[in-house]
């Protein structure tokens, strides 16, 4: 039991680190307006292991901080984020496309309203869900997937020791 906790904990820092530095690595397209957040192709290990959900949301937690993001920013889009891993942990049996719309979703919905009211970004709402929800289709639904791909290769070796 002690040895999968550490395995599970381990497994989500892990996770966390590499969403921090993809986020400060493509800081300049990982934050604004128009943004593709390529971190946010991570979105995709909850439906291989539940220890990506605390990773996700501490990694955006810790990237939306260093990437000096406003206070607003960094509480709401890291919710958004963590509402996007635990749908997708929800939907892991599921098709990949599917289990990763939660994401795409609670950013669309999330993160236009943090741009308008905590940035001031004078475009309307809807433009803003389009933008946003383009990045982040980019980002969960083709870079995530092929992500996946790759790691379905590995099923049941990378992860088989955190999960449930």
């Amino acid at each position: 039991m002690r040895t999968k906790n550490v395995n599970f904990i381990t497994q989500a820092a892990m996770i966390a680190a590499v969403y921090v530095v993809l986020t400060f690595v493509f800081a300049p397209i990982s934050f604004g307006e128009i943004q593709i957040r390529i971190a946010e192709m991570m979105t995709v290990l909850p439906i291989f292991t539940p220890a990506a959900i605390p990773g996700l949301f501490v990694g955006c937690l810790i990237g939306n901080i260093t990437g000096g993001a406003v206070l607003p920013d960094i509480l709401f889009g890291s919710i958004a984020t963590l509402i996007g891993a635990v749908g997708t942990w929800q939907l892991r049996k599921c098709s990949r496309i599917v289990a990763v719309l939660p994401p795409v979703l609670a950013n669309i919905i999330i993160v236009p309203f943090v741009l308008r009211y905590a940035y001031g970004v004078a475009l309307p709402i809807p433009f803003l869900m389009v933008t946003v929800g383009a990045g982040e289709i980019i980002s969960c639904e083709v870079l995530g997937n092929l992500f996946a791909a790759v790691l379905g290769r590995y099923q049941g070796r990378i992860f088989h020791s955190a999960g449930v």
